[in-house]
This record gives structure tokens, C-alpha cells and sequence, in this order.
């Protein structure tokens, strides 16, 4: 077993290898990225893999990569249709980051992503992994890669112990990845990698049987497979109403654009505020409308309700009809205001999930308020 800082031997090295190459060819699943390796493709998948599902990811990346095919064609779309294909996957600075890199791309390297380190690590919302799983799979570099996956893996691998988030232990686990990743066939062993975390490594109930590194795992050898790596305790759970003021005209409906560095910032929505302890929810409508385009409106019934989950926060979102006192809309707690035709606000800009659910509902003629999903 490896003591704390060592290095893995060549033998350890090799077999590693020779065990996890067949593996992951043999077992690789078939996913639309891995098709070519194109290297803007490769870079998508991963700001989309982000913290979140491969199976919700498929349908994301197909209908981005139809619509923006190219860095240049990324780069040359509005930032409010880029965030209208990203609409429901939540993470939004992912797609702005994006966009804004796509853009630096055409810019300074002829809207062809770079084969370098520094170059990629140049652009916004790059970091050291997407970097490592770029140059490794589509450019064939000898790059390390580190994501989730690849810590519990090499984590359990090695019994590598303690936070996998604090400086020391990820110094640890670089070395490791930057060890392993072969000359030959980088890509192959970053995705095998990953790949085993995936599908045979998994967080709770690992099937180490099926494992092809189960002879080289310390963890598994001293019975620690269910304590390594360490798991930080989630955070408590945050509990919080918002509430979205409905101000129709006939057929149209105000909404507002969200600041960037705000929840669901870039996005459109209904204005929406969340609601402060001993506030009703009609108060809470009309601070939302006051706060967000300077109107006093008297609100009216509710009209719909849906839930939703942004990482610890369980937010109940609340829609409520307003009609105007007083005033005439101006931006100030927003970027912007409009008027839009209710039956395309949620086709024809950015919103998010919870607020699409919301638009949906008031667009079916129902006439009493219920729970929407």
C-alpha cells in the first residue's frame, strides 16, 4: 500500500493501465460526444456534465449542438438564445461562460479551440479539469483530468484519506491522475476513468466485483471501500417561498430579465421575490413588482403553485394575479421589462424551469389555482 505522498510504482502504473484500457473500450457507453472527437464537442459535454446527469445532459447537447454547431456559431448568437438552449439545466454562469469563451476563441484564435494549456485555461470557465479532459480527448495530450468520478476512483484506489476538497488532499489526487494518464491513448484512460466512477465505482453500494482495478484497490483490500473518499455533511435544507406577480393585459404578460450575478441571473421571468417571514403572500406580490419594475399594484388570487430544488433549497414558487394602482414600469430592480404574448413567453426567451411550469399553467384557461410539475 502506498504511503501517504508516494508515488505509484511503474509496475502499479502499468497494470493499472493495461486492466482499464480494455475495460473501458469494451464497456464504454454510447453517448452523442463521444461520437467524434471534435474538440468544441468535447468542451460542451463537459460544462453540461457539470453537476449534472448524463441521461438529462443527451437531449441538451443534441438540440445545442443542432442549433450551434461550431465556436464561430456559438459565438456569433445572442447571449439571451444561448441561455434559452441552456433553459432547464440550471448553472446558468456554465452557459455564459460559454458563450463568453466562444467568443474569445473567434477572437483570438480564429474561432479554433487551442491545443494548450495556458490557452485554454485563459478562457472563461475553464479550469484545470476541463482543460485536461479537452487536451486529452480530443487533442490526444497527455493531460491529467480530476472530476467527481476520477476522485473517488483514485480516492478508493489509493486510500487516499481526508477532505477531497481541501488543498493537500487535491494536491494528492493530481499527482496521482498526472502519474497514471499514459502517453498513449490518453483520452481512452481519462474517460475510463470516469466511466468506472460512473457506472461501477459509485458513491454507495460499489460493485467491486465487476471492477477491473479491484486487485489494485487499497480500499477495497482493507475493507474501506464505504468510508473513502470522505464526504463532506450536505448542507441543511433550505426551506423558501417566492412568489411571481401575473400583470396581464388581454393577452400579454410583463416580465423582467434578471440581473447576471442574481438566482436564474439573464433569465426572464414573472416578477418574483421570496417571501419574508410574517409577509403574506399578496405583499410579497406587490414588493416583487415595486422592487423589480417600480409599480404599486393591489394583487388578486392565486393562480398557481409549483416546487422546486436549486442544490439545498426546496423553493415553493408562488404565481398571483396584480392589476396596477399606480405608476408605469420602469427597470430598477431588473435588467429589463417587457411586454409579452403569454402563449410564447416560455418558447421565446430564456426562463427557468419553475417558471416555465408557472407560464404553462396560466396558457391552459384554468380559472382556479392548483400545483403545477
Amino acid at each position: 500500500m502506498l504511503r501517504a505522498e508516494e508515488k505509484p510504482g511503474n509496475d502499479v502504473i502499468a497494470q493499472i493501465r493495461a486492466a482499464l484500457l480494455p475495460w473501458y473500450r469494451a464497456h464504454r457507453r454510447s453517448l452523442p460526444w463521444r461520437e467524434a472527437s471534435d474538440p468544441y464537442a468535447v468542451w460542451v459535454s463537459e460544462a453540461m456534465l457539470q453537476q449534472t446527469q448524463v441521461r438529462t445532459v443527451i437531449p441538451y447537447f443534441t438540440r445545442w449542438m443542432e442549433r450551434f454547431p461550431t465556436v464561430t456559431a456559438l459565438a456569433e448568437a445572442p447571449l439571451e438564445e444561448v441561455l434559452r438552449h441552456w433553459a432547464g439545466l440550471g448553472y446558468y454562469a456554465r452557459a455564459r461562460h460559454l458563450h463568453a469563451a466562444a467568443r474569445r476563441v473567434v477572437e483570438y484564435h480564429g474561432g479554433v479551440l487551442p491545443a494548450d494549456l495556458d490557452a485554454l485555461l485563459a478562457l472563461p470557465g475553464i479550469g484545470r479539469y476541463t482543460a485536461g479532459a479537452i487536451l486529452s480527448i480530443a487533442f490526444g495530450v497527455r493531460a491529467p483530468i480530476l472530476d467527481g468520478n476520477a476522485i473517488r476512483v483514485f480516492s478508493r484506489l489509493f486510500l487516499v484519506e481526508g477532505d477531497p476538497g481541501s488543498a493537500r488532499v487535491q494536491r494528492r489526487l493530481w499527482e496521482l491522475a498526472e502519474a497514471l494518464v499514459p502517453q498513449d491513448a490518453p483520452g481512452d484512460f481519462n474517460q475510463g476513468v470516469m466511466e468506472l466512477g460512473a457506472t461501477v465505482c459509485l458513491p454507495e453500494e460499489p460493485h467491486c466485483e465487476a471492477c477491473p482495478l479491484a486487485g489494485e484497490c487499497a480500499a477495497l483490500a482493507t475493507g474501506r471501500v464505504a468510508e473513502v473518499p470522505w464526504v463532506r455533511r450536505r448542507a441543511r435544507t433550505v426551506w423558501e417561498e417566492h412568489v411571481c406577480a401575473v400583470l396581464r393585459e388581454q393577452d400579454w404578460v410583463l416580465m423582467v430579465r434578471r440581473p447576471p450575478e442574481s438566482l436564474w441571473g439573464g433569465l426572464w421571468e414573472l416578477p418574483r421575490a421570496r417571501r419574508r417571514s410574517e409577509e403574506s403572500l399578496a405583499e410579497c406580490a406587490a414588493r416583487a413588482m415595486r422592487e423589480s419594475v417600480a409599480l404599486e399594484v393591489t394583487p388578486g388570487a392565486s393562480l398557481a403553485v409549483t416546487r422546486h430544488v436549486v442544490t439545498h433549497h426546496r423553493i415553493t414558487l408562488h404565481a398571483l394575479a396584480v392589476e396596477v394602482a399606480r405608476g408605469t414600469p420602469v427597470a430598477t430592480g431588473c435588467d429589463a421589462w417587457e411586454w409579452v404574448p403569454l402563449a410564447e413567453a416560455a418558447a421565446d426567451r430564456p426562463v427557468s424551469a419553475p417558471q416555465a411550469r408557472i407560464l404553462r399553467a396560466l396558457t391552459d384557461g384554468s380559472t382556479s389555482p392548483r400545483e403545477v410539475e
